[in-house]
């Protein structure tokens, strides 16, 4: 297979402008649920549809090479790498959480829920890490990677759809729009508990980084993504927006036709973030000034997840079916592409505040 051979290296597209994203060789063989970069070097692991997770190494100029790849028993819905890039978690459709070692390429299953696991984080724990597992069962687990069983369990108010974590905060949104917060030098119960300032099931939940204050953003399936700090004290500066959306007359300006918000990243050195969306399009967005950053050429098909590289200077996003429209959107020859942007410093970089 030539996902590990020499023939996979791409090379970026010089094109006049001698800015165009580039793809990436021999992507998924269907929908892209999840991509991340290694915290060590430009390594991306991607999840997909396909049951596999791929493993590509980064040039600074986006070129790729398939590096190794390992099998779940079922779609792969979330991946995520340790604090020092030696190892790849992932969590599917088999109800498995599973650990993927780059130094001997062996995969082992770590983790096992009742149900589908729909997001896995490590927790970047003093003295040792800890995987955390969220599941549809309700449930979120903490696994010590030396013993079998979970060593703790918190139960949930609904499915797990997404978390995120910046130690010690981690931020889960689940079903019927629950958003739980908790601090993970006391993991067990949640110490926040707040219905999701947006009024549609919740898409995405992403902490802040590079930030004074904490707080996280919420993205929701009605095309609006929440600004929400986690201290009372800065609750003045809690806001929502409306993103995503496209005018159902042209230049009616009626934003009429809205799309789900399927990722949203935040830059690791300015704090800036992205959103995407189910209209195939990116932006970059500073928080702080409120304003929009850059918005990007409008892809063939669905953003579905978003990643920045370990010092914001490449930014990954997949381009595949995100099942918005259901089984009536999945048209044969749907663009299924994993894309790099080589991010310029005045895209990402944080405005002067009016």
């Amino acid at each position: 297979m030539s996902f590990f051979g020499g023939s996979a290296a791409t090379t970026a597209n010089t094109s006049s402008s001698g800015d165009k994203d580039v793809e990436i060789a021999e992507p998924p063989t269907d929908s892209i649920s999840s991509i991340s970069f290694s915290p060590a070097a430009d390594y991306l692991a991607v999840g997909s549809w396909d049951n596999s997770v791929r493993i590509y190494e980064i040039g600074p100029q986006g070129q790729s090479q398939g590096k190794a790849m390992y099998q779940h028993q079922g779609p792969v819905l979330d991946v995520c790498w340790n604090k020092d890039g030696t190892k790849i978690f992932s969590g599917g459709a088999d109800n498995a959480g599973r650990m993927f070692d780059v130094t001997t390429g062996q995969p082992t299953q770590v983790a096992q829920h009742d149900a589908p696991i729909k997001v896995v984080g490590w927790v970047d724990a003093p003295g040792t890490g800890i995987l955390a597992t969220g599941s549809w069962d309700k449930t979120i687990k903490y696994w010590d990677l030396r013993t079998p069983n979970p060593v703790a369990s918190v139960t949930l108010p609904d499915r797990c759809y997404t978390f995120d974590i910046q130690y010690p905060l981690m931020v889960v949104g689940t079903a019927e729009r629950h958003i739980q917060i908790f601090s993970l030098t006391n993991p067990g119960t949640a110490f926040k508990t707040i219905t999701s300032p947006l009024k549609w099931q919740t898409r995405v939940v992403s902490c802040f980084s590079a930030s004074q204050n904490s707080g996280f953003a919420v993205g929701s399936v009605e095309g609006r993504v929440a600004i929400q700090y986690v201290e009372d004290k800065d609750a003045a500066n809690n806001f929502s927006f409306k993103c995503h959306r496209r005018d159902a007359v042209p230049n009616s300006k009626d934003q009429a036709l809205v799309y789900a918000v399927n990722d949203i990243s935040f830059h690791p050195v300015h704090g800036t973030f992205s959103t995407c969306g189910s209209d195939g399009t990116i932006h970059y967005w500073d928080k702080d000034a409120r304003t929009r950053l850059k918005t990007f050429e409008a892809a063939p098909g669905p953003i579905t997840t978003t990643a920045f590289n370990r010092n914001g200077s490449l930014f990954a996003y997949g381009v595949s079916y995100d099942w918005s429209k259901g089984h009536s959107g999945m048209t044969p020859g749907h663009p299924n592409k994993i894309m790099v942007h080589l991010c310029k410093d005045e895209e990402v970089r944080k405005r002067n505040r009016k």
